[in-house]
């Protein structure tokens, strides 16, 4: 904690954020890849204290957000199976999808359970050994090490009525997908500091000399962020592009071999889809044969099919980054927290939620 409240210093932060208004002498436009990072930025007032001519927006780095409604459909659909216990997330049982959430199927007698770790999961499968626990594993490469494992324990201790929505996704492919986009004007990145943990601040080189973009992974304290921000307008207004790391304490430019190990053990790379992103190449965490036997598509028979965004909806637009929640005209009327249309008013990561409830834009 001591290391922690170091970074939450004010003084620190002003001096950092007193940096940025020397450097900052024309328009950047910079993009918070994570969801964690666009709810830091907003809860610690960052938004309003940056130079103006700094414009911040946010990326696809929500798991929740870009989870395709079709996926959640399949969820609901676990859920309404009288022999299935579905173990879940709190961020994703709101989520709606074309028939419902999870929150909906549980009022209608679904047995939905909220849980904080995969392992949870496995543990009410051994609990409830009359049900097929099912664990939407939904999340990026955090969460991803975490799943692996849990499936490694359900087959070395044989059981068998536990199964997984093979849902993870990995950072850098949508990254590549969004700077290809020529629409889409992006000065630098900051990235994501638990995703770097496991993947390593090495993993957005390709980024920065492909497309010669500044990159910078930070954490998500207030001089964090700020430091961050120092480094990307520093290289721009420099012309250089770099990955420059910010978050030491935490990351390294390998990552955690271990986790990825892990993944690598239980995962294997696969084309899939993002809300909003499209298909993407590369950038989805499906099954290896050996463990086919905790998929839940076939186990439980899911009937997965494209479903379309309800009718006004930005999200997608959002998680590209060429809107901003305001600028959907759901946004704050007939979408709002406690009444969501779309995923980004959902999740506690989402831009739409961080903006209802920080920027008062409702």
């Amino acid at each position: 904690m001591k290391c922690a409240r170091e970074f939450r210093d004010r003084a620190i932060t002003d001096a950092l954020l007193e940096e940025l208004f020397m450097i900052v002498d024309r328009p950047l436009r910079i993009m918070e890849v994570c969801g964690t990072h666009t709810v830091s930025i907003f809860r610690h007032g960052l938004r309003s204290l940056v130079p103006k001519q700094l414009e911040l927006i946010s990326g696809p780095g929500c798991p929740v957000c870009v989870t395709p409604a079709g996926h959640v459909d399949a969820f609901v659909q676990a859920a309404r199976k009288k022999d299935v216990l579905v173990a879940t997330f709190g961020d994703l049982i709101r989520v709606p999808g074309s028939d419902g959430s999870l929150a909906e199927a549980r009022s209608e007698g679904a047995t939905v359970e909220v849980v904080y770790s995969p392992m949870d999961a496995l543990t009410l499968a051994r609990k409830y050994p009359d049900k097929i626990v099912f664990f939407p594993a939904v999340g990026f490469e955090t969460t991803a090490p975490t799943i692996a494992a849990t499936i490694l324990e359900a087959r070395r201790l044989g059981i068998e009525n536990f199964c997984i929505f093979a849902g993870c996704k990995v950072m850098p492919p949508p990254l590549v997908a969004l700077m290809s986009d020529p629409q889409l004007n992006v000065d630098g990145l900051l990235c994501p500091g638990h995703v770097s943990a496991i993947i390593g601040a090495d993993a957005y080189r390709p980024l920065a000399e492909k497309y010669h973009l500044s990159c910078a992974v930070a954490g998500f304290e207030p001089a964090d962020i700020a430091a961050g921000l120092v480094s990307l307008s520093r290289q721009v207004l420099e012309g250089r592009a770099k990955v420059e790391n910010c978050y030491t304490r935490v990351v390294t430019a390998a990552g955690n071999s271990r986790a990825r190990e892990l993944m690598e053990t239980v995962f294997v790379r696969e084309d899939t889809l993002w809300r909003g992103l499209g298909l993407i190449s590369g950038s989805g965490l499906g099954l290896r044969k050996e463990f086919e036997q905790f998929d839940a598509v076939n186990k439980l028979q899911l009937d997965l099919k494209p479903v379309p965004e309800p009718k006004g909806c930005k999200c997608g637009e959002i998680l590209q980054g060429h809107l901003l929640p305001p600028d959907c005209p759901l946004y704050g009327r007939t979408c709002t927290p406690m009444q969501p249309i779309g995923p980004c008013m959902v999740s506690s990561e989402g831009t739409c939620a961080a903006y209802y409830r920080f920027s008062g834009h409702k």
